[in-house]
Order: structure tokens, then sequence, then C-alpha cells
């Protein structure tokens, strides 16, 4: 417990001088609000609801924008991996695109889409796709090769070596992919609600900037940062479940 109570230190700490900061050196100031200031104007967004609906809609765009990368990058990373004569066709698309930046994409989204869910949604399956194929085609590479010559042998089916062979040899790796993934999501769909899109916890951040209620600002930035957190911490998770339930598995005879 002692140890676990050590991370706490540092931020702590960073709190606490900014709070005798901001109510000495900085008193008055309208970019900078005491974090005492910002709880309470955190806890006055939850009880008129905007910070759970904010929130919910800048969870669920990441959440569907992820769900499209990344089931697209692995699919196609797992061919081009499994392919040499697939990656050689595709390197040079790959490598015009992949470094475009997402925030770029924004105009044309909004052309496309308009504001709104679908838009945030197109531009955070943009950011992720790159990652994900990228990481899948890498993983796919790995597979022993041994096993696919056994899975041919055996005559299965491409649907069949890839589910029966090539899937669980992915899965452990793919969760590093995933967990790249959701940080990428949340902090893409963030920066499209600040720079387009009138919805979501960066869009309400925008707002209070704007209001001139450093308050609010700084309890929307602290919150964002909490919910990045918990986020990861669910993607942690996860992957320790799935790791345990694969390792029981192995394990039975």
């Amino acid at each position: 417990m002692t140890l676990a109570w050590r991370a706490f230190v540092f931020p702590a700490a960073v709190l606490g001088l900014l709070e005798a900061w901001a109510r000495t050196v900085g008193q008055g100031s309208d970019a900078v609000a005491p974090p005492s200031r910002a709880v309470g104007a955190w806890l006055g967004a939850l009880g008129d609801g905007s910070l759970l609906s904010a929130t919910g809609f800048t969870l669920g765009c990441a959440a569907l924008g992820l769900a499209l990368g990344f089931a697209a990058g692995v699919l196609l990373g797992t061919l081009l991996g499994l392919s040499p004569r697939a990656a050689r066709a595709g390197f040079l698309s790959i490598e015009l695109l992949r470094p475009i930046p997402s925030v770029a994409l924004i105009p044309l989204a909004m052309l496309v889409f308009g504001f709104g869910l679908r838009m945030e949604v197109s531009v955070v399956a943009f950011a992720t796709f790159w990652p994900m194929l990228v990481l899948a085609q890498a993983a796919a590479r790995q597979v022993d090769p041994r096993l696919l010559e056994v899975s041919r042998a055996l005559q299965l089916s491409a649907a069949q070596r890839l589910v029966k062979i090539v899937g669980p040899a992915l899965v452990p790796r793919l969760f590093v992919a995933l967990r790249l993934g959701v940080a990428i999501a949340l902090v893409v769909a963030v920066t499209v609600e600040i720079a387009a899109n009138p919805s979501g916890m960066g869009y309400a951040m925008m707002i209070a900037q704007q209001s001139l209620d450093p308050a609010l600002m700084l309890a929307w930035l602290f919150w964002i940062g909490v919910v990045g957190y918990a986020v990861n911490a669910g993607a942690v998770l996860l992957q320790r479940q799935v790791a345990r339930r694969m390792g029981a598995v192995e394990d039975r005879p």
C-alpha cells in the first residue's frame, strides 16, 4: 500500500503549489484558477448533466472510430504480413497516406459528413487505422512459418488458417496495438472537438475558455486526464484477463 501511495505524491504536490500560486501571485488572473475552484466547477458540471453527456459523446466517438480503425487495420495488416507480394504492391500507397496528420482530414470530413458523430468517427478511424495496420503486419510476419506449412499440409482453408493458427498467434501482440489505439482515439476525438465539432469534452473545454471561466476549463482538462487514465487502465485489465485465459487454456493437458 505504501508503494501505491507514492504515485500520488508528485501530483498532489503540483496541485498544492498551483493552489498556493493561484491564491497569491496569480490571484485575480483570468487564465488560471485554484484547483479547489476547479473541483467546484466539476461538481457543477456533474450536477447539471453536461459532464456525463459530453463524456459519453467523446467516448462513444472514440470507441466507434477505434473499432473501425482496429478492424480494418488488423485485417489489412494481417494480409500484408502473410503475403509479401501484397506488401510490396501496397507499400507505396501506405507510405504516402500514413504520414498525413489526422487533423488535416477534418476539412474533408466536414465536407462529406458535416458536423456531428460521423465526422468525428471518420477522423478517429483514420488516425487509428495506420498504427493498427503497421503493428498487425509486423505481428503477422512473426508467425512461425512451420505452423503455416502444417496448415497447408492439413489442407486447411484460408479462413481456417486465419482462425485456428494466425489469429491465436496475433492476439498477444494485437493487445499492444489496442492499448496504443485507445490513447490515440481519445486524443484525436478531443482534438476534433476543440478544432471543429461542437460536441463532447473538447468543445466544452473550449466554451469554458471562451467564456473566461478558467475554473471550468481546468475542471474539463483534469477530467479528460482522468478519463484517459481510466480507459487505459481498462485496456490493461482486459489484456491481463485475456492473457490469463489463454495461459489457462495452454496449461491444460
